[in-house]
């Protein structure tokens, strides 16, 4: 069974934020866990609420009031976009009082708290490659230098593809991931951010 029909099925063919029934697609919540998305990372959402989730500036508050209903999801990818995005909108009042209802594990608030939605725009690290892109966890990134791994002898190459890389949240100059076998820090200095597409 593919993932769509899986995601239709647990869904009920409706968006699991909002409960439209039109332009429904995957939505694999970012960052991605190691090996994708999966039925645990994505859920089955509207093309108005991906628009939403990943261009905050067209956000319309209105519109998220469903997630008083789609927040008490058993379903760990659609618990932690409601998180994320209640907590985007907690200053319009409502949405606080329903993060203070809200409950979830340690693992997946973790993991919701991944994006930085949470954090008043004063607050957030931004983390940008040696261009100046922002980088966002998730992200792909090309080493522009050969970089000496500490306590190793390895020396990861120009040229390298890291792939899902994770942010230091206390960090803007620190980012990690995988060379290799081997889990790294890399300074954003010596990165550019890879587009899919490449």
């Amino acid at each position: 069974m593919s993932l769509l029909q899986e995601l239709q099925d647990r869904s009920g063919s409706q968006c699991e934020l909002c409960a439209s029934t039109t332009n429904l697609s995957i939505y694999e919540v970012k960052p991605t866990l190691t090996g994708g998305g999966g039925v645990d990372g994505s859920l089955l959402a509207c093309e108005t609420c991906i628009d939403q989730i990943d261009n905050p500036e067209n956000t319309d508050a209105n519109h998220w009031r469903c997630l008083n209903d789609s927040m008490w999801s058993e379903h760990r990818a659609v618990k932690v976009v409601a998180w994320r995005l209640l907590s985007r909108l907690r200053k319009e009042g409502w949405p606080q009082d329903l993060l203070d209802m809200m409950y979830l594990e340690d693992d997946d608030l973790r993991f919701a708290k991944e994006t930085g939605d949470h954090l008043d725009e004063s607050e957030k690290i931004i983390h940008r490659d040696a261009n100046g892109a922002i980088l966002e966890a998730g992200d792909s990134v090309v080493l522009i230098k050969d970089l000496k791994v500490k306590g190793s002898s390895m020396v990861a190459k120009q040229g390298t593809a890291v792939r899902r890389i994770s942010l230091d949240r206390e960090n803007a100059k620190y980012i990690e991931g995988k060379v290799g076998p081997t889990q790294i820090v890399i300074i954003t200095d010596y990165v550019k951010k890879i587009s899919e597409k490449e």
